[in-house]
């Protein structure tokens, strides 16, 4: 690991791990002298929101774990896996500078171990499987993980549970950090931890935006800047949904949903108009107003309750691009899901 050349004295302290014994018993050195782990769970391609939650888990722990596993079984057969952005040594840069950031802050935390297993290590007894009926060791939350995304994506959250629970038991942390963006996994990872009585506190840091209000995402170095400037419609939509239930007062799906609904579909129809060398087209999959828990869509928002506010796009395979376009990673050839949600919170009745 490279020292920072502009502070010599600096050296990061993260120890790399690639095998679980060693994390372990490295782990239990931890726990003999009473320090605290914070783990972060990414699948690399870090960006703001990844590091939001090293430093709020280096607030409060003494540790910060963090692991680097893109997981095959939470994509579909016909999904993105192999194209999904590999970038090991930005990580890696990145997390020296928030290390460096860590040490030089008073009563914080540091970056102590970056796990990056293998699919091997992590899938010991048989090869993981991306089908709707594939055999092996898996979990499954249910029915909180058949809604929304679950819907599109039957494997998903199988695979997202399934992974977790592995890193939870090969880390016992005392906390684990995930991004409000990902609302749907949070509700799972939260029930997972309850129902199957895991020792650990699930904390959720809040959604990380570019100015223009797209949420932070590895996904969104696919769009490319035509479709990067028509992927802000969801933020939009749901930012403007959110208004009124905030300033507006109202609480019923129609009212609050309605203008959210026509942002969309004016933004489809502009796109359609717009000859194929400067479109860029796009699908929506759901726009949704659920309750926070169960997440099943609700009619009524009860204001001592709140609600979920999420929607999903899925940006469409570049037209005809201009030569010396930014097209973005891969040439814009595939299509690029995204997804943003705004969380309705309680209000005194």
């Amino acid at each position: 690991m490279s020292t920072d050349k502009t502070h010599p004295s600096f050296a990061p302290s993260f120890k790399i791990f690639h095998e679980v014994p060693a994390l372990r018993q490295y782990r239990k050195t931890l726990t003999t002298t009473q320090r605290t782990v914070g783990l972060v769970p990414t699948m690399g391609a870090l960006h703001d929101g990844h590091l939001s939650l090293v430093r709020q888990a280096a607030t409060e722990n003494t540790d910060v774990f963090i692991s680097i596993y893109v997981n095959p079984t939470q994509f579909g057969v016909s999904e993105d896996l192999s194209t999904y952005p590999k970038t090991w040594e930005s990580d890696m840069k990145l997390l020296e500078i928030v290390d460096r950031e860590l040490a030089s802050t008073s009563g914080c935390g540091r970056i102590s171990a970056i796990f990056a297993p293998s699919t091997g290590t992590m899938y010991p007894t048989l090869p993981p499987t991306s089908e709707v009926d594939g055999k092996g060791s898996f979990v499954t939350i249910t029915p909180v993980g058949e809604v929304l995304e679950g819907k599109t994506r039957p494997v998903f959250f199988r695979g997202v549970a399934t992974v977790c629970m592995k890193l939870f038991n090969i880390v016992t942390p005392e906390r684990v950090y995930f991004g409000q963006k990902d609302v749907q996994q949070t509700v799972i990872i939260k029930r997972m931890v309850k129902d199957f009585h895991i020792d650990t506190d699930v904390r959720i840091g809040e959604t990380k935006r570019e100015e223009d209000g797209l949420a932070m995402s590895s996904r969104n170095v696919y769009l490319g800047s035509r479709r990067r400037a028509v992927a802000t419609v969801l933020s939009q939509a749901l930012f403007a949904a959110q208004e009124q239930y905030l300033s507006h007062k109202k609480t019923s799906r129609g009212d609050i949903l309605w203008i959210a609904n026509d942002i969309i579909n004016e933004a489809v129809a502009k796109q359609e108009e717009l000859p194929s060398e400067q479109r860029a087209r796009f699908e929506v999959d759901y726009i949704s107003l659920a309750d926070p828990e169960s997440l099943e869509e609700v009619d009524e928002v009860e204001p001592s309750r709140g609600a979920v506010l999420s929607g999903a796009i899925k940006m469409l395979p570049l037209e005809d691009p201009v030569d010396g376009e930014d097209t973005g990673l891969g040439g814009g050839i595939g299509s690029v899901r995204l997804i943003d949600n705004i969380v309705l919170r309680e209000q005194a009745v």
